[in-house]
């Protein structure tokens, strides 16, 4: 299995590199390619993880789909024989890994949506009895299932830098009510559908990080979707509340991470190949459980 850390497009314009995707520029759309990087706390790891790229986009490939007649997104196309002349000196690299899509403008926050306490919610929690202001029950335990899914966004942060999770009034300044009460409907719908499909093939989802853009006077769905890398995502025969669970997604390697007691900031640790190995295998795996389907 290659690993593919970084694309270098000579004869397309290179528009931006993200902690894992690399954008191009093509006039009229993007090419958004997502290499097999890996981030765990902000920090992006000197090793790729074999076939993750490739299992992320037909894993986004699957929910935009899915969703498709509920709210637009920012597909254009996803077979490279459909892409521009220009990108058919990469086809290889550019199979399963890639998409073309709209030149839509990013709306600057997170949508996160929580239906278990867990990560930095369940930190919040202790310490306050609220997730981004939002009042919970007393007595929660970790990965306990909550009442009703909540909607918790957070400020988009610059690579090397962390997110931050905001309140709603913060949230509503950034963006302004009429945008901010349609990204909470619309994220915590796709969260609700999302996490209903996903429990009948045997996983749990347990928060999820949404992007939306501005396209056309509309808000469309963009970046990637409910992917091992944007989600949680648990065994439901595993799932045992009061303690951290086993996912199906990065969690695997920030757990190995803080058992190394990595401080979170770059440079990062030398990943074993055993933790890359069983990492790739995770999101192969969240792939053929979600989509029924193995790599294409």
């Amino acid at each position: 299995m290659g690993v593919v850390l970084q694309t270098d497009f000579k004869d397309i314009k290179l528009f931006k590199r993200g902690k894992v995707r690399d954008m191009y520029d093509l006039g009229d759309y993007y090419l958004m390619v997502s290499s097999d990087r890996l981030s765990a706390f902000d920090v992006i790891m000197n090793e790729g993880i074999p076939e993750k790229g490739r299992a992320l986009t037909q894993i986004s490939k699957f929910w935009f789909d899915y969703f498709k007649d509920e709210i637009e997104n920012h597909i254009v196309a996803t077979d490279v024989k459909d892409f521009p002349d220009v990108c058919k000196p990469y086809e290889k690299i550019l199979d399963g890994r890639s998409m073309i899509v709209k030149k839509a403008e990013l709306i600057q926050l997170e949508c996160i949506v929580r239906g278990y306490i867990t990560g930095s919610g369940w930190n919040d929690y202790q310490r306050t009895g609220q997730i981004c202001g939002i009042d919970l029950p007393e007595g929660l335990r970790e990965s306990e299932k909550l009442p009703e899914p909540i909607f918790t966004p957070s400020t988009k942060a610059e690579i090397g830098d962390h997110d931050e999770n905001i309140s709603e009034d913060k949230a509503i300044k950034i963006v302004g009510k009429e945008t901010y009460d349609f990204l909470k409907n619309a994220a915590l719908n796709i969260y609700k559908k999302a996490a209903a499909y996903a429990e009948e093939r045997g996983i749990i989802l347990a928060d999820t990080k949404m992007e939306f853009g501005f396209y056309d006077g509309k808000i469309i769905l963009i970046d990637e979707l409910l992917t091992p890398d944007s989600s949680r995502f648990w065994s439901k025969e595993k799932y045992e509340v009061g303690r951290s669970q086993e996912s199906f997604d990065k969690q695997y390697v920030r757990d190995y991470l803080l058992s190394i007691n990595f401080n979170k900031q770059p440079p990062p640790p030398k990943l074993p190949e055993n933790v890359i190995l069983n990492a790739s295998k995770k999101y192969r795996e969240a792939l053929k459980l979600l989509t029924g389907k193995g790599l294409e």
